[in-house]
């Protein structure tokens, strides 16, 4: 065997090197040829950290920040750093990894006094130093028992305890100078990495600002979503009422069988929520309700449990779908691939859909259209529409927050309604477990059930859901009235026995391969519960596993 190796590169380029050299250092020199910093890799199609040993032909496809895997990553590592100035300046503080907000990553500070300003400051100075300082994060593969004394040393009860549900004997603990952790994926080489990062003092805690996939080398301008975090603060008070707040604590119910109660807190919790909207919306005497929400947010079951209550408020709702307004197929906008984008607001007939509801919302006679989507134009088959006062109209779809779609409608006739799974689990302390994850699982779950999609297809397709959702949804949320948390505490549980099996199918030549394993690793965390006879027709699960009244 020779000492020198060919690293072939996406571009098709092929690097010569010594075998046994790291990713990192070949990585420095093509640096220049990447938008942003370098901190991982693809090694024939398996995730690789910068300072894996090549040693043997290969390909490699470098990962940055402009990557959802690169953006992972530098995130970890980051609160690696946060967590441990924040230990340095505040002796016996323990600190929580939340959720993501306003473009960061939301987290928390537990002392014996309340956190102020002024510590937020002190700890963005002191992780200066430590990223500085460039200390490598080293990995370390521990027995459990040997993890089990390091979580115990730092007061890290939620990761002690999920010790006990890990199948493998052994772990990878983590250390950056004098702490050890233990973090869900891979780190960059040494804290030298991760210079592009701001903190943000928000009661009660605290926002780490860093770079987007879009704007990889500068920290974005930091903008309020102050109704986002407050159904997070719900979330929050939710999980305490269950008194689970970490998947360590879900898993001890269903092992002791007590997870049918939880389900029907969870649901209730659910019902209660919907019923308190009806009642506004009755109360405000509001003549248009507008849902909007990302991919399998559970739209389709709010809507029908919404239409309920108002029933049950003595209202007599209408619906109308704004899928039926489409223009037709010839004048759809397309997308910068060329294809057609039905999820641009200009594929919508604004003008029409906002004519029919001003005549509807006066009390005229419409002759509402059906989008023929084979032929790809609207038809008229003589569905007449005219509704009373005490008719609200719902509108689900993407653009319901977006004030275009109903622009013609007065502020005081309108009410908007955001619906997300906003989930209040997560796997420890310091490893959260993003809202994207749980919507994917359930769509994956879904498209197998009712579409006939392999989870390969979902996963292909979910950077374009993504990428639409960025543009239509996501910058309207805060005009939403109200928002509604769609997530159940207990569904990871559920869905782990459906989307296990259909990960499992794809191939370690396919390129979401990466992603596919990285789902399969983070529902491990998680006890199946296996019977699904205590969840209700009406759940909003059921509109992904099959069951619903109101889909099937």
């Amino acid at each position: 065997m020779g000492s020198k190796v060919n690293i072939t590169l996406k571009n098709g380029k092929t690097i010569k090197v010594e075998r046994g050299t790291t990713l990192e250092k070949v990585s420095q020199t093509v640096q220049d040829d990447y938008k942003a910093i370098i901190v991982a890799a693809k090694v024939n199609n398996k995730l690789k950290e910068l300072n894996y040993q090549v040693e043997r032909d290969t390909k490699v496809e470098f990962i940055d920040l402009t990557t959802i895997d690169g953006q992972r990553i530098y995130q970890r590592g980051l609160s690696f750093v946060f967590i441990r100035a924040a230990m340095e300046l505040l002796p016996d503080c323990k600190v929580s990894v939340e959720h993501s907000l306003s473009k960061g990553l939301y987290c928390e500070i537990r002392y014996k006094r309340p956190i102020n300003e002024k510590d937020v400051e002190n700890i963005e100075e002191r992780m200066k130093e430590i990223i500085d300082e460039d200390i490598p994060f080293i990995k370390e593969k521990v027995a459990k028992e040997k993890a089990r004394e390091i979580f115990k040393k730092y007061g890290m009860e939620a990761k002690e305890k999920l010790l006990k549900y890990r199948n493998k004997d052994f772990i990878n603990i983590y250390s950056c100078g004098w702490l050890k952790n233990y973090f869900y994926g891979y780190m960059v080489p040494s804290t030298g990495y991760l210079k592009k990062f701001r903190l943000k003092f928000f009661l009660p805690g605290v926002i780490i600002q860093y770079p987007t996939k879009e704007e990889p080398n500068k920290i974005p301008e930091f903008f309020q979503q102050s109704k986002l975090a407050s159904i997070f603060r719900e979330a929050e008070v939710w999980g305490n009422i269950l008194d689970v707040g970490y998947v360590a604590n879900l898993n001890e119910l269903i092992e002791q069988n007590k997870y049918p109660e939880i389900i029907r807190i969870s649901e209730a919790l659910h019902e209660k929520k919907v019923a308190k909207i009806a009642d506004m919306i009755t109360e405000s005497k509001k003549r248009v309700v507008l849902i909007a929400g990302p991919s399998s947010s559970g739209k389709t079951t709010f809507a029908q449990r919404l239409l309920i209550q108002l029933r049950v408020n003595g209202q007599r709702p209408v619906t109308l779908s704004t899928d039926d307004y489409f223009v037709d197929r010839e004048k759809t906008p397309k997308d910068e691939e060329g294809n057609y984008d039905f999820e641009s607001i200009e594929a919508v007939d604004l003008e029409l859909f906002n004519y029919h509801l001003s005549k509807l919302i006066q009390g005229e006679e419409v002759e509402i259209p059906k989008f023929n989507f084979h032929e790809g134009r609207r038809e008229y088959q003589g569905n007449i529409l005219k509704i009373r006062e005490d008719q609200p109209i719902i509108i689900e779809g993407i653009h319901g927050l977006n004030e275009r779609l109903t622009k013609d409608i007065p502020q005081n006739k309108k009410f908007k309604i955001y619906i997300s799974a906003l989930t209040q689990l997560n796997i420890d302390d310091h490893n959260r477990i993003p809202t994207t994850d749980t919507r994917l699982i359930r769509r994956i779950v879904r498209d197998s059930k009712y579409r006939g999609h392999s989870a390969l297809t979902t996963l292909r397709l979910w950077k374009s859901v993504r990428r639409g959702e960025e543009k239509n949804i996501f910058p309207f949320q805060e005009e939403a009235d109200i928002m509604f948390n769609s997530a159940l505490v207990y569904e990871l549980a559920v869905l782990k026995k459906y989307a296990k099996p259909l990960l499992k199918e794809i191939s370690e030549k396919e390129p979401e391969y990466i992603e596919a394993k990285r789902l399969l690793k983070f529902l491990s965390y998680f006890k199946s519960i296996e019977d699904d006879k205590y969840i209700l027709q009406t759940s909003i699960l059921k509109e992904f596993i099959g069951g619903s009244c109101f889909v099937e």
